[in-house]
């Protein structure tokens, strides 16, 4: 309709509710209803729903991305509280799945939006399953939210070998860093930045050095925000540089990688992705700050299908040993320590077969609780 005052006359459209829900955005250069539209059809594959992944998520459903996956292996602690932020007290009481709880908050915050849950642990075994979907175009991008060096490896081999954007972020203490790697082009790809793997116990971790919340939220602000300028089609403007900064001593430097493909690179260069074919992954992963385990053995905790265990029997046979909390999720229960005089050790089992085994920071602990309680 058209309204007249003062001698000006002006064109008036219905306000639709997604006009009214993003209008601040569509203000924005590039954006427009154009730009909406192309976020609410994109996809983003968020791994690991932790800080990084709360923030990211949150970000990512309220800019109103069409769809966005959550994959995590783990359940709601009470210390996650302090950081990560789509969980509440009820979620930690009820020690919910991360990925099932955060999707229900997301769906509160953003209804528009399909928010896709997996409860499971990314592995060599199920990646290309998991992060290969949504479409015949797949994810638009791949976001970090993971704690674990040999896991940003196997995203780095699924990205380059599918050309899936990847945006790397991490924090500890009070320090981040985020970049994105753009596979296929002239620049590099995570292995070529990071040739290896920190050595155990040369870094420190969330356990031994603590995170400040804030410094997570710049980190997934960075990696949400070039989720969405790639959504956008807006490729020239991800920067070709990482962000590293120490909020504490208020250091920021950004370092150009825009020349630091390697020639020799074995992932980039090399099409061999070793991390993805299994070679170089392992079956117990030590969870970051949580003196815990994580056992998916026998090629098991791939996530896939309607799971490989009889959660009903694994809780029959561990009553016998303490009390034992059973949902349509999980069971938990209370483990003998494998040592006598140890303290008492607790189980969690899923659906897919894995576990986690809480009291211990041992590989080889975890795995003999397992066989013990669960089976080889």
């Amino acid at each position: 309709m058209r309204r007249r005052g003062q001698g000006l006359s002006f064109a008036v459209e219905p306000l639709g509710p997604s006009f009214v829900r993003y209008h601040r955005q569509m203000l924005l250069p590039g954006v427009g209803a154009e730009g909406q539209a192309r976020l609410a059809g994109g996809h983003a594959i968020i791994v690991g729903v932790g800080a990084l992944g709360c923030a990211a998520g949150d970000l990512l459903v309220r800019a109103g991305v069409g769809t966005v996956t959550l994959i995590d292996r783990d359940v709601v602690e009470l210390t996650n509280l302090q950081r990560q932020t789509l969980f509440d007290e009820q979620d930690a009481n009820a020690q919910l799945p991360k990925a099932v709880a955060a999707a229900a908050r997301l769906s509160r915050v953003n209804s528009c939006v399909r928010v896709n849950p997996v409860v499971a642990d990314l592995v060599a075994g199920n990646a290309e399953q998991l992060l290969l979907v949504g479409g015949a175009g797949g994810p638009c991008c791949i976001v970090d939210g993971t704690d674990n060096f040999e896991t940003r490896y196997l995203l780095n081999d699924v990205s380059v070998k599918h050309g899936i954007a990847y945006a790397y972020g991490g924090a500890v203490g009070t320090r981040g860093m985020a970049c994105t790697f753009m596979p296929g082009g002239p620049g590099p790809c995570l292995r070529c930045v990071f040739e290896q793997a920190p050595a155990p116990g040369a870094s420190p971790t969330c356990d031994t050095a603590g995170v400040l919340g804030s410094a997570v939220a710049i980190v997934a602000a960075c990696q949400a925000t070039d989720a969405i300028k790639l959504l956008l089609e807006r490729i020239d403007l991800v920067s070709a540089s990482l962000l590293d900064f120490d909020l504490w001593s208020n250091a920021r430097r950004r370092i150009d990688v825009s020349r630091m493909k390697s020639a020799s690179c074995p992932c980039c260069a090399g099409r061999r992705f070793e991390f993805l074919d299994g070679g170089a992954g392992s079956d117990t992963t030590v969870l970051c700050g949580q003196n815990a385990v994580q056992v998916a053995p026998g090629g098991r905790g791939d996530g896939v299908g309607t799971g490989s265990i009889d959660l009903a029997g694994v809780a029959d046979r561990l009553r016998p040993h303490g009390s034992v909390v059973e949902t349509r999720f999980m069971v938990r229960a209370k483990a003998r320590p494998a040592t006598p005089g140890d303290s008492p050790l607790e189980i969690t089992v899923f659906q897919d077969g894995r576990a986690i085994i809480r009291g211990t920071t041992r590989p080889e602990v975890a795995r003999s609780v397992y066989a013990k309680y669960v089976g080889a």
